[in-house]
């Protein structure tokens, strides 16, 4: 046998929540950390004074007591692990591994036993229930009966809010109250506050941030009392989980983060972290309400009676000695601008976010502490917004995702290198590696996809397929619409070298009242265009053909839909289809393939039905219909083209002379090389138009 033994999955109930952690056994000491907040339970070796094993709702369980009144009880163990336990705790610790049953009788009759802080209700010597006075927040008598009250677990999907016992009013042997005895029990071991005798300390108008104000923090030996204008808030010292001592990137301030579980209430609200905001510059003399013998004593050195210096450094010193907490401080890591910090954006709110040695935490709103042994992956992505900043994911192994936005692009580099120096997973490891550039950092989003650009790119595809059919007379269009191309209409003229400048000044004049004029119109001429817009062919289904056949998925999720109602009562349409994904994904390769089999059969019987329905005819007549369809659309599309073309061709008859018309007999009577000439220069603006125009001017006035 080993000198230890590890078990992974072992549940603790806290407050009516199960949290799953590992608990491990050593020679030493037996240790339990919780996966949900890393918080390690440690039971000396020498201080186990009793081991039960017993059948609990999860598996099998081991309720342990020790000489110093403490009771821990872990659950999720499996009927074999009974015997290897069983040896190692003789051979190590020197103590029996009873077996004892729950009694499940149902009896709600029977003895009450105070054993350290549990409360154990028995029936003909067998536990019934128990109950951890910890977990207690009141206790209330009346006549001849006990109240008790719980703390609620936010995380516990049904709460226990309070247990009656009855109690049979007889005396007892020393002409006590029963009553008031089984109160008195309750009420020394359970998780009640009562602010008695004097404060150790008081720190005044202190400024918090989580919850905002300024609060009078009162130190007691045994809980945090914060008193505000509104609220007042008692923090036992058992719920604080961490401390943090970070510096501001100013250089200026610095923030004291005291981390809480279960969080502090405010209405509906809860706040699992207590954040408070000091300067450097304040300085305070601080004198302990204690002697300095009962200091000394107490706390073992590390407070003094008379202390001064810093605010926050009293404030950290006198919190780490009370809690019993080690206090957190960044580590190595220095950001571009030298600070110990990144400045970001996590939501709706700019915070910063410090990289520690064994996890990330970001003030301030909300606060989010998140450890290295939590995280499944992180990413680095490209800003939505701007190219010179990028957005870091990180995604915990309970499939949550937490994006820290708008991040300077030069912190990349120092920010990369820290979580590859931790080994954590980066999911785009190998991408960003290869782009990255001179600055560490790249642009390219090419490995994602982009469904608009896709789309977008479709939608030109169409419009340049549209316009094709009807180039030469967008070409014509063009030419002649005076709004778009104001610049072409004088270089046509410009082109004739034999005008004088008398007739040049007053073709000028001419053509500068004709192009005022119509100025208006080429408004009709564009919206004309904008609403000839490419028709997309709808496919004609013919409701006589047989329908495609379903995936393994579908089919399997046909056949269970009902099953996951059931199991599910009051459950949407949406969340069926997540739930099914889910079932799916756990489903074995086995039942898969069963599935597989199903859809792959019903592939070929829609295979066989196609061939069979396209040998009889069916697939001709949707096909003449669509043709038939497609040949009715070209003819109105030819109809309404040439409607077009008519009223633009009697708007430039109105609008426009062509050049030979206003020009003298002198420059009519030219030699054909000078015409050839002059139609060469404006031929790419006249060819589908002007061209049969000036034709039919010239016949009529020679």
């Amino acid at each position: 046998m080993g000198d230890t033994l590890e078990f992974n999955n072992i549940h603790t109930e806290v407050k009516g929540s199960w949290n799953d952690g590992r608990l491990r056994f050593s020679k030493q000491s037996l240790v339990y950390k919780s996966h949900k907040t890393g918080k390690v339970d440690s039971i000396p070796a020498p201080e186990l004074s009793a081991a039960q094993w017993r059948r609990v709702c999860v598996g099998h369980g081991i309720k342990l007591a020790t000489s110093t009144g403490h009771v821990y009880r872990y659950d999720g163990f499996r009927d074999t692990d009974f015997e290897k336990i069983s040896a190692f705790f003789k051979a190590n610790y020197k103590v029996e591994l009873a077996e004892k049953d729950m009694c499940v009788k149902g009896w709600n009759w029977g003895t009450a036993k105070f054993t350290g802080s549990l409360l154990s209700f028995d029936v003909n010597d067998s536990p019934v229930f128990e109950i951890p006075l910890a977990s207690v927040s009141q206790c209330a008598t009346g006549k001849n009966e006990v109240t008790v009250e719980f703390h609620q677990n936010d995380d516990a999907e049904v709460s226990l809010m309070e247990v009656r016992f009855y109690v049979p009013p007889n005396t007892g042997d020393d002409g006590s109250d029963p009553v008031e005895a089984f109160a008195q029990n309750v009420l020394s071991k359970a998780d009640v506050i009562q602010a008695t005798g004097d404060a150790v300390c008081i720190f005044k108008e202190l400024q918090c941030l989580t919850p905002r104000g300024r609060y009078d923090i009162r130190i007691y030996p045994t809980f945090l009392h914060l008193h505000g204008k509104t609220f007042d808030y008692k923090i036992p010292y058992t719920t604080v989980l961490r401390l943090f001592l970070l510096p501001h990137k100013d250089q200026r301030q610095m923030f004291f983060v005291i981390s809480l579980d279960p969080p502090i209430k405010q209405g509906q609200t809860r706040y699992h972290f207590l954040i408070l905001l000091f300067s450097k510059d304040e300085e305070l003399s601080l004198a302990l309400n204690m002697s300095e013998d009962e200091v000394e004593k107490r706390y073992e050195g590390k407070l003094s009676k008379n202390m001064s210096g810093s605010l926050y450094e009293i404030v950290s010193r006198v919190m780490k000695a009370l809690v019993n907490r080690k206090i957190t401080v960044p580590g190595n890591f220095q950001g571009h601008s030298g600070s110990q910090c990144i400045t970001c954006a996590y939501k709706a709110s700019s915070g910063l976010l410090y990289p520690l040695e064994r996890g990330f935490i970001y003030v301030h709103k909300p606060p989010v502490h998140l450890r290295f042994e939590e995280i499944s992956c992180v990413n680095f992505a490209r800003g939505t917004t701007t190219t010179r900043s990028f957005d870091f994911e990180i995604e915990t192994k309970q499939n949550n995702q937490y994006t820290f936005s708008n991040i300077e692009r030069e912190e990349y580099g120092k920010l990369f290198d820290f979580v590859n120096a931790k080994k954590l997973n980066i999911k785009n490891r190998g991408i960003k590696e290869g782009m990255k550039g001179a600055d560490g950092y790249s642009d390219s989003d090419e490995d994602q996809h982009d469904a608009y650009l896709e789309r977008m790119k479709e939608e030109g595809k169409i419009r340049e397929e549209g316009d094709g059919s009807d180039e030469s007379e967008g070409d014509s269009d063009e030419s002649f619409n005076p709004g778009e191309e104001d610049d072409d209409v004088p270089e046509e003229y410009d082109s004739n070298a034999s005008v004088s400048d008398s007739e040049a000044d007053d073709a000028d004049s001419e053509d500068e009242g004709k192009k005022k004029k119509p100025e208006k119109k080429p408004k009709k001429v564009v919206k004309e265009k904008k609403e000839r817009k490419p028709r997309k062919e709808k496919k004609v289904k013919d409701p006589g053909a047989p329908k495609r056949p379903m995936s393994a998925y579908m089919l399997w999720l046909n056949g269970n839909r009902e099953r996951i109602k059931s199991e599910n009562p009051g459950i949407s349409v949406t969340e069926i289809s997540k739930k099914a994904g889910e079932m799916w994904k756990q489903l074995s390769k086995d039942r898969k393939e069963e599935w597989d089999r199903k859809a792959e059969e019903a592939k070929k019987q829609y295979e066989k039905a196609m061939k069979e329905y396209r040998e009889s005819g069916g697939g001709a007549a949707a096909s003449v219909t669509k043709e038939k369809k497609k040949k009715g659309g070209k003819v109105e599309a030819k109809k309404k083209s040439r409607g077009e073309k008519e009223k633009k061709k009697e708007i430039v008859n109105e609008s426009f002379k062509s050049k030979e018309f206003i020009s003298s007999e002198e420059s009519s009577s030219e030699s054909e090389h000078d015409r050839g000439s002059k139609h060469k220069a404006s031929e790419d603006e006249e060819e589908a138009a002007s061209t049969p125009a000036s034709s039919e001017e010239e016949s009529g006035s020679d």
